[in-house]
C-alpha cells in the first residue's frame, strides 16, 4: 500500500513540474511531426519532449552550481528516454526531436530555436581540449538521422545536414551538407522553411562529380576514335 502511494506521488510530482515546460514546447512536435495525432498523445508519449523537459531543470541547476543534482536528472532522462543531453547544453525554445534514440548532446553545444535532430545525431566534441569543445546550430537547423556534427564550430541558421552525414567543419547559413566527410552544397541562400525535413533526397557532391568524368572520358573516347579514322 504504502509502495502504491510512494510511486502515485512521485508520478504526481512528475507531471507538476512536466507540465508547464512541456505545454510551451508541444506546438513546435504538432507542425513538424506528420504522425502526432493530438497534443495529449505529444504530451504523454514522445521521449523526445519528455528528453527536453528534464534537460530545462537539469540546464536550472546546473547553472546555479548544483552539479551532481544536474547530473543525476540528465542521467534519469537518459535511462528514461535513450536521449542523452548533458545538463551544461544550451538548447533555445523549439527543439524536436524526433524518435530521439541515441541521441547525444555534448556539455558546451549551443542549439537554435526550431531546430530538429532525429535519431542517432551526435552533437559531440573532438580530442581532449577544455572549453568550447561542441558545435553551435543556428536557428531553424535540421540534423538528419544518424549524422554526426563533431568539433567547436557553428551551423549556420537555416541549414540540413543529411542522414548519416559526419560534419568536421564550419557551415554557412542556407546550406546543405552531405556526405562522409560532409560537403557543402549551396542552396543559392534560399532560406529553409522549418517544415522542409527532407534530410534523404539531397544531391551527393561526389556522384554528380564521377557523372562528369564519366562524361568527360566518353567524349574523349569519341573524339580519339575519330582521330584513329
Amino acid at each position: 500500500m504504502y509502495l502504491l502511494i510512494a510511486v502515485a506521488s512521485i508520478i504526481v510530482l512528475h507531471y507538476i513540474f512536466y507540465t508547464p515546460v512541456a505545454l510551451c514546447e508541444i506546438s513546435s512536435v504538432m507542425q513538424r511531426d506528420p504522425a502526432a495525432r493530438s497534443k495529449a498523445e505529444v504530451f504523454f508519449l514522445y521521449t523526445g519532449l519528455h528528453a527536453l523537459v528534464f534537460h530545462r531543470y537539469a540546464h536550472f541547476f546546473y547553472n546555479h552550481g548544483m552539479k551532481f543534482v544536474a547530473r543525476l536528472i540528465s542521467q534519469y532522462s537518459k535511462f528514461v528516454t535513450g536521449i542523452e543531453i548533458h545538463p551544461g547544453a544550451t538548447i533555445g525554445r523549439g527543439l524536436f526531436i524526433d524518435h530521439g534514440t541515441g541521441v547525444v548532446i555534448g556539455e558546451t553545444a549551443i542549439i537554435g530555436e526550431n531546430c530538429t535532430l532525429y535519431q542517432g545525431v551526435t552533437l559531440g566534441g573532438t580530442g581532449k581540449d577544455k572549453g568550447k569543445r561542441h558545435p553551435t546550430l543556428g536557428d531553424n537547423v535540421m540534423v538528419g538521422c544518424g549524422a554526426k556534427v563533431l568539433g567547436p564550430f557553428t551551423v549556420g541558421s537555416n541549414s540540413k545536414i543529411a542522414a548519416n552525414a559526419v560534419v568536421l567543419s564550419e557551415v554557412p547559413e542556407n546550406s546543405t551538407c552531405v556526405g562522409v566527410p560532409a560537403r557543402i552544397v549551396r542552396i543559392n541562400n534560399k532560406r529553409i522553411s522549418p517544415n522542409d525535413l527532407d534530410h534523404i533526397h539531397m544531391p551527393d557532391p561526389t556522384s554528380q562529380e564521377i557523372c562528369k568524368l564519366h562524361k568527360l572520358i566518353d567524349d574523349l573516347s569519341k573524339r580519339v576514335d575519330e582521330l584513329s579514322k
